[in-house]
Formats: structure tokens, C-alpha cells, sequence
């Protein structure tokens, strides 16, 4: 196709789809394949080139070029795609693989058919970019008399790591994990994101002249008065790191886990990195719950499959949302309607309405579940509840719970406390506009300061941290 002014009439969207299932189960390696060039230039035919983008100006919280990217991409300007990739997304890379892609949700063609692949075609722009040796090492050619210190390296910290040292700021990225990533490297199962795309990213922002400084604790190994004494600004992006919990009877029999901390066992396992037996969380053989609905419900389901897990169950208190769109949820929004992820189409079962009232155990151990049917309920005031319907209590043999109800924020840790941060109604750390916490020269991104949300978003807010980082040491 010469253009593409008939692309979306005349050519069907075609993703790249997963490898046999027989054969995913058997590992943990990404599960997703990958466009070739090809397939991207038709696929990018189908893009209409709006007059008025939603895609850019409404789904994309890192406002990418999309029209503009999908035009360079069809006509083969690999290097031009790139560029104007990059020219918004610190790390396509990422956001190519596990991006819900909000931009597709938005896409002017999904209004009366199926939106572009912008993901996937994002994706082999990247992979491109690394193949070519176009995305290299490039330091930046002047270092400024400024140095900033970021606390956390998932999503948000690595964007704001990575922008101001482009601009010539010295950066020194400080982890309490033994390895740097964050939700990149423990949350995320590998089936999703292999951690050599992780490490890559590290290389090479090690080349350009970041440094990672591992297993420090700010609060612990080291104060916030040590950061404040050294560094000319300070970037908080630690991430939401509390769960929320289920305070229901037989909570505290073992056998329960929050979902992060199974997830992060099994990538540090896949790492190689040391585990203590006495810990060990494993699905082998056993009956697995996972309460929580959501991606990380669903990321502890193919955990759990993989591990060789008798049966796994995913509960979910929220009704089962429609097939298709939601007339709630009109475009350009985020449509309320059913997903079903990789890791459903490989095993297991999920029950929706459903609520957990208690867990039955022996000498300590986990051996059941209670709950029982909701509906919800309509207020006058406030969001709807959930009331339990009578007779419709049920009990279920269980080995093993996963709580994946998301999360309530960073926690009151000891950096929080010491540093006497002020924070928000939700339990986040309460940051103004250009994301200044309460505390003169620092500042605060991502999950921390915004609530859990997307791995984009983070990246989107720690870009944003880092230009307000810059205006303010100009000034």
C-alpha cells in the first residue's frame, strides 16, 4: 500500500500474538511475540493521521507523537520514528511490552472498528533502535556544578535519572533492592518483561553517567540529611509500596501472602539471586486464591500456572464487567469491559462478585476460604457497596492466598518519618504542581506521590519531576 488513506477501511488489525501455550507454560520467557518490519508498515497503514489526535492529546499520559511516529514507521524512516519516539518516552522499550495502551483506547479508528497497534508497533520501533545501534551510549557533552540525588529506580526514578543527566546533571540513584528497577525488575513477572531488557536500559544509562548505588536504605544506611548535605536536590520515586490487607478472620494463619511478595520471589528466583528457604513461596502442587482482579491478580495467575499449581482460582469483588464497551465509558475514556490477559487463556478460573469473609485453617496453616456473593448497592451519597445475598455463603479448599487488592500507598517509612514529609488524604506524599514536596529542595514522583497507576504514567511524571528539578536548581 503506496499511502494510506483507505489503510483502516481496506486492512484488518493483526497483533503479533503469543507463543503456544504449551510451550509458554513450560517457562518464564515472554510470552508475546514481536512485529516484524513488515507487519509494522502495514499495520501502520491503518492509522488514519487525525486532524486532532486523541490518541496524542488525550490517551497518552507521555503525550507521544503517534500520528507522526505511525507515518515514519509505514514509510520505513526507522530513525525518524525513533527519534520521535524518544523525543517523549524515556524508555519505549518498556512501555512496548507492558503498556495497557490507553492511546488505543483513545484511537479515533476504535470508535466504529478496532484501533491501531500502537504498542506493538512502538515496540519493534525500540527493538529497532537497540538492533541498528541507533539507541547508544551518549553522554552528555557538558557536566553542570549541580547533582541530584533520585531515590528509587523503578519506572519514575530511572525517567527522571535518565532526563536530567541528558541535560548534564550529575545523578546518583540510590536502591534498597540488590539490583535496580524496581516494579520493572521484582513486580513484573518475566513472561511480561524479561529482565535483559531491564539490564540493558542500566547499561547504558551506566555509560552515559548515572550511577546506581545498591542495597541503600535512606533512613537506614543513610540519612536525609546526607542526601541534602551532598546533593543539590533530591527526587523521591519509591513507589506505593504498601498493600492493602484483608482484616478478615484466620488472617494470620500461614499460607497468606501479599501478591508483590510472590512475585518478587519468583523474579529474584528466575535471577539467580539468594532466597531463604524458610521463605520460600511456591504454587507446586497446591490449591491457589488469588483475591484481587486486576493485572497483578492476574500476573500471580500465570505465576502460579507455570509453577505447576493444582488449581488457581482468581476472586473478584467488582461484577463482571461487559464484552463491549460500557456506554459509561464512551470514547476517548478507558472503557469498563472485559479483559481477558494471556495468563486467563492459559488456565484456571476466575469468580466475580465474590467476597472473602474469612479463611479456615489447622496447627496454623491455611486450609480454606469463606465468602459469599455481593451485589452492589446504590447510594445517594458516595460510591456504591458491596452487601453480601443471603444464602449464598460458600467455603473452598485452599493451600495458598494471594492478597492482590492493590496498594494504599509508600508506607510510613523511616525516610518519610525523619525527613517530617507532609502527606496527602490518601497516605501519598503530598508534592504542589511542579511536584516540590514539603520539604525545600525535594521532590517526589510516580506511585509515591500519585497513587498506584500505570508503569507510563510513572515514567510520564518522573519526566515531569526532573524538568521542575531543572527549573528549580536555574533558579
Amino acid at each position: 500500500m503506496e499511502n494510506r488513506e483507505r489503510g483502516f477501511l481496506d486492512i484488518p488489525r493483526v497483533e503479533p500474538g503469543y507463543r503456544p501455550l504449551e510451550e509458554r507454560l513450560g517457562d518464564f520467557r515472554a510470552v508475546e511475540r514481536q512485529f516484524g518490519y513488515e507487519q509494522v508498515h502495514e499495520q501502520a497503514a491503518r492509522c488514519m493521521d487525525c486532524g486532532t489526535p486523541f490518541c496524542h492529546a488525550y490517551g497518552c499520559p507521555l503525550a507521544n507523537l503517534v500520528p507522526e511516529l505511525n507515518e515514519a514507521a509505514f514509510r520505513g524512516h526507522w530513525e525518524r520514528a525513533l527519534h520521535l519516539l524518544l523525543t517523549t518516552n524515556s524508555f519505549p522499550e518498556f512501555t512496548g511490552r507492558v503498556c495497557p495502551a490507553p492511546c488505543e483506547a483513545a484511537c479515533v479508528a476504535g470508535i466504529h472498528g478496532d484501533p491501531v497497534t500502537i504498542r506493538q508497533i512502538e515496540q519493534t520501533v525500540a527493538e529497532m533502535g537497540f538492533e541498528q545501534g541507533i539507541i547508544a551510549s551518549s553522554p552528555p557533552s557538558t557536566r553542570l556544578n549541580a547533582a541530584v540525588a533520585v531515590v528509587g529506580s523503578g519506572p519514575a526514578g530511572l525517567a527522571a535519572a535518565e532526563l536530567l543527566n541528558k541535560n548534564g546533571y550529575r545523578v546518583v540513584v540510590f536502591e534498597s533492592a540488590p539490583r535496580p528497577g524496581g516494579i520493572l525488575r521484582y513486580g513484573i513477572p518475566d513472561f511480561k518483561l524479561e529482565k535483559w531488557v531491564v539490564d540493558r536500559r542500566i547499561r547504558l544509562m551506566q555509560d552515559e553517567g548515572v550511577d546506581f548505588e545498591m542495597n541503600v536504605t535512606v533512613g537506614h544506611d543513610i540519612s536525609h540529611r546526607y542526601l541534602q548535605r551532598r546533593f543539590d536536590a533530591v527526587c523521591l520515586a519509591c513507589g506505593a509500596r504498601e498493600p492493602r490487607d484483608l482484616p478478615v478472620p484466620g488472617r494470620e494463619l500461614s499460607g497468606i501472602h501479599f501478591a508483590m511478595d510472590y512475585l518478587t520471589q519468583q523474579n529474584r528466583r528466575i535471577s539467580g539471586e539468594p532466597l531463604d528457604p524458610a521463605d520460600e513461596i511456591h504454587a507446586r502442587g497446591k490449591r491457589v486464591v488469588v483475591i484481587g482482579g486486576g493485572d497483578t491478580g492476574s500476573d500471580c495467575l500465570g505465576t502460579a500456572l507455570r509453577q505447576g499449581a493444582e488449581s488457581v482460582v482468581q476472586m473478584e469483588i467488582l461484577p463482571q464487567p461487559p464484552k463491549m464497551r460500557d456506554p459509561a465509558t464512551p470514547w476517548p475514556m478507558w472503557p469498563r469491559m472485559l479483559r481477558r490477559t494471556h495468563a486467563h487463556q492459559e488456565g484456571g478460573q476466575v469468580l466475580w462478585s465474590v467476597m472473602t469473609t474469612g479463611f479456615a485453617g489447622r496447627d496454623g496453616m491455611l486450609t480454606g476460604l469463606r465468602g459469599v456473593r455481593v451485589e452492589w448497592e446504590d447510594k445517594e451519597a458516595g460510591p456504591p457497596v458491596p452487601r453480601a445475598v443471603a444464602n449464598t455463603e460458600f467455603e473452598m479448599d485452599v493451600d495458598l492466598v494471594f492478597l492482590a487488592m492493590g496498594f494504599v500507598g509508600p508506607g510510613k517509612g523511616p525516610m518519610i518519618e525523619s525527613m517530617g514529609l507532609e502527606l496527602d488524604e490518601r497516605g501519598n506524599v503530598r508534592t504542589s504542581v511542579n511536584k516540590a514536596t514539603s520539604v525545600t529542595g525535594v521532590f517526589a514522583a510516580g506511585d509515591m506521590s500519585m497513587g498506584q497507576s500505570l508503569v507510563v504514567r510513572a515514567i510520564a511524571d518522573g519526566r515531569a519531576a526532573a524538568a521542575h528539578i531543572m527549573n528549580y536548581l536555574r533558579s
